[in-house]
């Protein structure tokens, strides 16, 4: 049975789209502005949230509650529900931000002049014995979704949250021609967050002055980078070893599978996992869009920044983000012999499915 679509709009229900126009009166020009009014005007932000699942609807509302972009696009396969998360957002408009949200399925003429895109897909299990065929269906999703973005956005950021992310974040940007500044998976940057939330709940601190990175994988095989992480200035894991003596190197790995499976009890309890990777991938955006030039650890390309790696892989390392994409990644990392060893396995893993793909 087919569902009547009811009007969401004046205009759907018959109103002149023109008369708002006259509801207020201009103000006349200063005279020392050429009739621009006396500010310059700036050019409206757009987000595109491709992908209206729950991982996808937190990032949009997520992103639009902190006021991060003037227009929002929602697109997916599913022409009913797309459009029904639209009209739930826009229903709260007096309680948010002004912005414009739109949604559908037709991802050329939506995402057209984003200046973000965010590409989420379905799943979320690394690749493995049982994500090969996950990881196909997503690779040829993108084949269709990101030529288009890159053809009506061509100056636009590519974000990939889907996992596996480092190797759809690679199809990516081999799918859109951009240059790899410009196309970033969100990797590792909620595995860091998970790492500063146990260590501040047993420091008693806040998580935001806990300064700890997850590199590598977003999988398995992440590292920690226990030697950079501080509080306040002062090295955590010294501090740790003098004052307990349980702190040895099985303690450090057992915390590092803890953060690398912090998402498998969320999802066993309530079937998904959405909030903790919205709010992640809204920092993301926040730095990106706003210039704020801060640090995060997400998916770029690695080739140069992994001693004994030449492959064209995408893996998490600390890196300055910004308008332009990345802007800078970190080339001094302190790894131990195991850590560097780990983290040329796993460029050579993911290289290897990367080379599977065909792109």
């Amino acid at each position: 049975m087919s569902m009547k679509k009811e009007a969401s709009s004046l205009s759907e229900l018959g109103f002149d789209v023109n008369f708002g126009a006259g509801f207020f009166r201009q103000v006349p020009p200063s005279g020392c502005d050429n009739g621009e009014g006396t500010q310059r005007r700036r050019r409206p932000t757009k987000v595109s949230v491709i992908g209206a699942g729950d991982v996808g609807m937190a990032i949009a509302q997520t992103i639009l509650t902190q006021g991060l972009a003037d227009e929002i696009a929602l697109v997916d396969a599913d022409a009913g529900r797309v459009r029904g998360e639209m009209l739930d957002l826009q229903h709260a408009a007096a309680f948010l931000p002004r912005v414009r949200i739109v949604a559908g399925t037709d991802v050329l003429a939506l995402t057209r002049g984003s200046d973000l895109a965010i590409v989420t897909l379905p799943g979320a299990r690394p690749v493995g014995h049982h994500g090969v065929e996950l990881l196909r269906k997503n690779v040829a999703v993108l084949r269709e979704v990101v030529p288009a973005v890159a053809e009506g956005s061509p100056d636009s950021l590519l974000l990939v949250v889907s996992n596996p992310v480092d190797v759809l974040a690679y199809a990516a940007w081999k799918l859109s021609g951009f240059p790899a500044s410009r196309v970033i998976g969100s990797g590792t940057n909620l595995d860091s967050s998970r790492l500063r939330r146990l260590l501040a709940d047993h420091l008693g601190v806040g998580a935001q002055d806990v300064h700890a990175y997850m590199v590598g994988e977003h999988g398995g095989t992440a590292v920690a980078l226990w030697s950079s992480i501080s509080v306040g200035g002062m090295p955590v894991l010294s501090y740790l070893q003098k004052t307990h003596a349980s702190f040895d190197g099985e303690a450090l790995e057992g915390i590092r599978r803890a953060v690398v499976g912090g998402a498998r009890e969320v999802i066993g309890l309530k079937g998904y996992a959405s909030w903790a990777i919205g709010y992640s991938v809204a920092s993301l955006a926040r730095s990106l869009l706003r210039d704020q030039r801060r640090v995060h650890p997400v998916s770029l390309l690695a080739k140069g920044f992994i001693p004994g790696n030449d492959h064209e892989v995408f893996l998490s390392l600390p890196a300055r983000l910004g308008r332009g994409g990345v802007l800078g990644v970190a080339a001094e990392l302190e790894l131990t012999a195991d850590e560097e060893s780990t983290l040329r396995r796993s460029a050579e893993t993911l290289w290897e499915h990367c080379q599977a793909l065909g792109i």
